[in-house]
């Protein structure tokens, strides 16, 4: 049976990049894309509908990542669908498609790097030791992005 898994997106970064480390050291970003998509109608009306999507990025491409993209910076992605399971805090079952991210490709100009933040000596939020596996972190993040 062939199976192939590949996904290439272009889009913009709906929020500045998620930087975080997993208990051994490993960086790891979010970046919420926006995927816009142009099509007439029957009618020939001119429609638009938008695609929000997650690709997360790995060790130093999400470091990079973090410091050049911000919101509205222009993107392309490469990367696979990578579908996880889990279980939130009150006990239900979530699930999640997100794209993990192989290749990133900066859009913009090369000058348009982030601003420093106004807190200079903030560090990236490190997990804690209970997230030993990829699948753990990736589960916990999801919950902390889904609570509020």
């Amino acid at each position: 049976m062939a199976s192939y898994n590949k996904v290439l997106l272009m889009g913009n970064l709906t929020k500045d990049p998620e930087l975080r480390y997993t208990p051994q050291g490993t960086a790891v970003a979010n970046l919420r894309l926006a995927v816009n998509r142009k099509y007439r109608t029957k009618d020939q009306e001119l429609k638009e509908e938008v695609c929000f999507i997650t690709a997360v990025v790995w060790s130093k491409q999400a470091e990079t990542c973090n410091q050049y993209l911000h919101k509205g910076s222009s993107l392309f992605v490469e990367g696979r669908l990578q579908s996880r399971s889990w279980e939130d805090n009150t006990g239900a079952k979530r699930s999640v498609i997100e794209v993990r991210a192989e290749r990133v490709q900066f859009m913009g100009s090369p000058g348009q790097a982030k601003a420093p933040s106004p807190v200079s000596s903030a560090q990236p939020e490190v997990l804690s030791e209970e997230a030993s596996s990829e699948s753990t972190w990736l589960a916990e993040s999801e919950d902390e992005t889904h609570e509020g």
